[in-house]
């Protein structure tokens, strides 16, 4: 069976929040100040950047946090003028990082994240069921990291990233009245990144960082196709339990993130961020099933359909104020560009051009650390024009969280 590449939508998520299937929700007091990323009062920053570690005050610090995550997408055909709602479950994307210095210059952390995983379900008799029905998805990210103080003001860090991901797809085939379900348990990819964190004084740091690319290879996936007769199953070359495999290797791409933090006043600083992801890596789906003749090519195993993605970018702006000593209020707004035009929307990724408004409160007690954070999206609704698959109409979506994060700076 051929080597093959599948959407990145079986384990890159698909909220519709953000651009592409890159949810940025992975430290709860970043989120507040609109995911900035140079923050290093604890080890939260670990995940944006490792090198950030050199400048955690404390030796040992630990943070953990969690999120929920409601989004909903709405389809309309401007031609039937039949809408479609989708009914998706909250999204409980979770992190947890540590960090310590056992020497002035070398500080060494881990960070667990889950920065791709949602939940989309259509109803399964709407019009798009040819492309989902139904999409779950987890992921998770391990990595192991070194930070390296090259002077007083500068570090480098570098981190080993372990991807493992779980996808449950169901689409029907209509041909013959029947519906497929993709299924991955044990996927996993491997990568790397590494930054620069800058700290010249008390008032600036800067931080520039890098993700690479993560292929996820899934090996004898699972296909099960179910259709209302036995006959078909033989026509397809299929046992009647209707069972297939697939291997799959999985894109996911890199990202570019530059982030400062300037302090106005001792109390009041702001934060901004610039992102830059990979997209254009993602030019087409194809799915080689093992025995199923379900595509349109050559070879009738090989399905393939372009995607046509694009580079995209994110640009993010907080701000924190000091009340006192252990009560901070942090606001936040971020832009975020979907990484595909309107005659490339499809329904099992939808993304929008997006505006997102965040805020929150810290709060300090000693060496513990509570964090609460929300937001809410305003995305732009789309025209779908996707001549290749058919697909047409008025796409909007909706989407809120909020979140909790906990902090220790042990010593």
């Amino acid at each position: 069976m051929k080597k093959v590449l599948v959407s990145t939508a079986l384990l890159a998520g698909v909220l519709s929040y953000a651009g592409g299937f890159r949810v940025s929700l992975q430290g709860v007091k970043q989120l507040a100040m609109a995911h900035t990323s140079a923050h290093t009062e604890d080890a939260s920053v670990a995940f944006f950047n490792p090198a950030g570690m050199s400048f955690i005050p404390s030796k040992l610090s630990i943070v953990a946090g969690g999120f929920g995550a409601s989004n909903k997408v709405a389809f309309q055909n401007l031609n039937t003028l039949q809408s479609t709602s989708t009914d998706n479950p909250l999204g409980t994307p979770i992190y947890a990082a540590i960090a310590y210095r056992p020497i002035d210059k070398l500080s060494v952390g881990f960070s667990f994240s889950t920065p791709f995983g949602s939940t989309i379900q259509y109803p399964y008799d709407w019009e798009g069921r040819e492309m989902v029905q139904k999409l779950e998805l987890k992921s998770f990210y391990f990595q192991p990291m070194v930070s390296v103080k090259m002077a007083d003001w500068v570090s480098f860090g570098a981190s080993y990233i372990y991807a493992r991901g779980k996808v449950n797809w169901d689409k029907a085939v209509t041909q013959f009245g029947g519906e497929v379900n993709l299924n991955s348990e044990d996927a996993s990819g491997h990568g790397f990144g590494f930054g620069f964190y800058f700290k010249p004084d008390n008032k600036f740091e800067a931080s520039v960082a890098y993700r690479s690319p993560v292929d996820m290879k899934a090996k004898d996936a699972k296909a099960t196709f179910r259709f209302p007769s036995q006959s078909v199953y033989g026509l397809l070359g299929l046992g009647t339990d209707g069972a297939d495999n697939f291997n799959a290797t999985l894109p996911l791409v890199e990202e570019y993130t530059i982030g400062m933090t300037y302090k106005i006043t001792p109390k009041w600083q702001i934060s901004g961020d610039f992102n830059y992801h990979g997209w254009e890596r993602y030019s087409q789906l194809t799915i080689d099933f093992a025995k199923a003749p379900a595509g349109n090519q050559a070879d009738p195993t090989v399905l393939v359909a372009p995607k046509n993605f694009r580079n995209s970018k994110t640009f993010r702006l907080g701000t924190q104020y000091a009340f006192s000593n252990m009560i901070y209020g942090r606001l936040g707004g971020y832009y975020d560009e979907s990484p595909y035009s309107d005659d490339n929307f499809i329904p099992e990724t939808p993304s929008f051009d997006t505006f997102v408004l965040t805020g929150g409160l810290g709060f300090k007690f000693n060496k513990f650390g509570v964090d609460v954070a929300g937001g809410y999206t305003f995305p732009q609704s789309r025209n779908v024009s996707n001549s290749y698959l058919g697909f047409y109409g008025q796409a909007k979506a909706q989407a809120f969280y909020f979140g909790l994060g906990l902090s220790y700076n042990a010593f």
